[in-house]
């Protein structure tokens, strides 16, 4: 009886959520929420929430989609991410305008210099304790 309850509980959702950031980036909003699972083991799920408006715009409803890391992929999702990513930052492609019209924050400075070009390695950092 007591596992059905929990089990209640982590389905509905927010009660489960331990710990969450919120990134706000235009239409889009990533949360990136630390969560239990029934066998108390921690994990990472991360939901991309996007604002769409009906074609006539008189509706508006959010898409969202999911997924969920486990900490034993962390290593290897992450080494994924710095791969990908230094293959973007080295490749001198300017980032395509966002629909919105909302500045993406990765444009050059006046020195002509990207965002994060004083990182040579490409490394990303997170801190991530449980």
């Amino acid at each position: 009886m007591e596992e059905s309850i929990k089990k209640k509980q982590v389905e509905g959702g927010d009660r489960e959520i331990l710990y969450s950031k919120a990134i706000k980036a235009g239409k889009r909003i990533y949360y990136i929420d630390v969560k239990r699972n029934l066998k108390d083991d921690l994990f990472i799920a991360v939901t991309e929430s996007k604002k769409v408006q009906s074609k006539d715009g008189a509706q508006v409803s959010f898409e969202k989609h999911k997924i969920f890391l486990y900490k034993e992929d962390f290593d290897k999702f992450m080494e994924g991410m710095q791969d990908v990513i230094g293959y973007i930052k080295s490749s001198g492609l300017r980032p395509a305008p966002r629909e919105d019209g909302e500045d993406t924050g990765a444009g050059a400075d006046a020195s002509g210099e990207l965002p994060g070009d004083e990182l040579t390695s490409g490394e990303i950092k997170l801190d991530i304790e449980f």
